[in-house]
């Protein structure tokens, strides 16, 4: 901040402090609209006297804030008639539009540029110009993904994966996963009909203990924690878990330790909830697209 001020103000007068990046146009102003307003290096920010100075600083705030991103959105589009991407998957109109298959990929790189957002009416993700330098660095991840995504790219893959090992092990994998069970630490069961996390299916609630004994020798190649196990360890049946217990389920403090992971399951952290909470959004706007349709 321009230092070229006075005194701190007395503590006892009213007025609110004002804080924001430096920026030497903005700190012109700010002056202007504050002619008052008065710098103070104990507090690092401008003092701005009066009771009302705090709703006065809010509503400038917010002017610069817009101001900035048309700025901003302003030097995207310069950037982008400079230098544009050019793609079936891409549209331009007020904003950038993308369009792909269903590609987790694509959307992991999407959720990583700021301002980007999905638009369930136009059916696309909506990328502010002012975002454009990210969106250019991550492009070639996002087409990439979104070619391999393509009905008929799929299918080719198929097609040649299928006498091989990896597509044996997918199968199996797969197969096992439609059976809904689930080894558990007979000492150490997870509480039932509670969200929980775990390696292979995410975060899960477990519906039952069968008392069916889980034979690690048969089972390890799809629950790696029963390599090592030195205890008892039982068949238990799951479902994902539902937006709304995702919701509910209170966050871990901390990122599960090894002895947690090597049990099977833990508390989710904060992360782990929001993912599972956008896939489980994600997944009843389809179903109500289908209901819909």
């Amino acid at each position: 901040m321009e230092r070229s001020a006075d005194i701190a103000p007395p503590q006892t007068a009213p007025g609110a402090e004002a804080r924001f990046p430096y920026d030497r146009a903005a700190v012109e102003r700010f002056r202007e609209a504050f002619p008052r307003a008065r710098w103070s290096d104990e507090l690092g920010s401008w003092f701005v006297p009066g009771k009302t100075a705090a709703r006065r600083i809010e509503r400038w705030l917010a002017q610069e804030g817009a101001s900035r991103s048309a700025h901003d959105d302003s030097k995207g589009r310069d950037a982008f008639a400079f230098d544009p991407l050019s793609s079936p998957y891409l549209e331009v109109a007020d904003d950038l539009r993308i369009r792909t298959p269903y590609s987790k990929t694509v959307l992991e790189e999407l959720r990583a540029i700021p301002w980007a957002r999905w638009d369930e009416q136009l059916r696309a993700w909506r990328v502010p110009f002012r975002s454009y330098e990210t969106l250019r660095h991550h492009w070639p991840r996002i087409e990439r993904a979104a070619r391999r995504a393509e009905p008929e790219e799929r299918k080719r893959g198929r097609e040649a994966n299928k006498d091989s090992d990896e597509h044996r092990a997918a199968k199996l994998r797969y197969a096992e996963r439609k059976r809904h069970r689930y080894p558990l630490p007979a000492e150490d069961l997870p509480p039932l009909g509670r969200a929980v996390a775990t390696e292979q299916y995410g975060i899960v609630v477990f519906r039952e203990i069968s008392g069916e004994v889980a034979d690690a020798a048969d089972s390890a190649m799809f629950y790696p924690h029963l390599m090592e196990a030195t205890v008892d360890y039982l068949w238990a049946r799951w479902r994902p878990a539902t937006l709304a217990e995702l919701i509910k389920t209170w966050p871990a403090r901390r990122v599960a330790g090894s002895t947690e992971r090597s049990r099977g399951w833990w508390q989710p952290t904060l992360g782990e909830l929001r993912i599972a909470r956008q896939r489980a959004r994600s997944l009843e706007r389809r179903k109500r697209r289908k209901v819909q349709s």
